[in-house]
């Protein structure tokens, strides 16, 4: 075999692992938002898989978090072209971003509830469903989620130093974990709206 049909060997291989890559991520993360709509309806069992609705799903989320970091960064590029880049604006610009990275943690929510990307778009709805958890119990959950999440990853890590492949075996298992567990608890947080 010549260098060249190696290179195209590895090539196509390289095309395949980042397709089956791309298609896991989006089934992880459509399939993470059904977990959400399971916690907030609190239903004991899980979802099915269903990889055509659960790539839409991931889709959908790709978008809302599009518009939800969009929206701040063209707010953020107007304040520092308009008032440059003073202390104020660095303190006006970091508050809009947490108020919408609160409002996209909503909006993953209830478009899990509504299956709606409109229901997800009307923003002042969304900041709206804040108040009604209460801002500091959003906060807390993720903070203990993240904390959680956080002392497990420390733990495999530790694994991993003394054994890389069941380390890694481990990392990977947990990182799907996680990802279902953070899911599961917004979904449980968000029913109280």
């Amino acid at each position: 075999m010549s260098n060249r049909q190696y290179f195209v060997a590895a090539g196509g291989f390289g095309f395949i692992g980042i397709l089956v890559m791309i298609i896991g991520t989006l089934l992880i993360s459509g399939y993470g938002l059904d977990i959400v709509k399971y916690g907030i309806e609190r239903r004991e069992d899980g979802p099915g898989i269903d990889i055509v609705r659960q790539i839409l799903n991931a889709i959908k989320l790709i978008i809302v978090s599009f518009v939800y970091y969009i929206i701040p960064a063209v707010i953020a590029w107007l304040l520092y072209t308009l008032l440059g880049r003073g202390i104020l604006t660095v303190l006006v610009v970091l508050i809009i971003y947490i108020v919408f990275a609160f409002a996209q943690f909503m909006a993953i929510c209830r478009l899990a509830k509504y299956d709606s990307l409109g229901a997800v778009l009307s923003i002042n709805e969304v900041i709206g469903d804040i108040p009604k958890i209460g801002m500091l119990k959003v906060l807390l959950t993720i903070i203990a989620v993240l904390v959680i999440a956080f002392i497990i990853a420390f733990i495999f890590a530790l694994v991993y130093q003394v054994n890389d492949i069941l380390g890694g075996i481990l990392l990977g298992i947990f990182g799907v974990y996680a990802t279902f567990f953070y899911n599961r608890a917004i979904g449980l947080l968000y029913s109280q709206v």
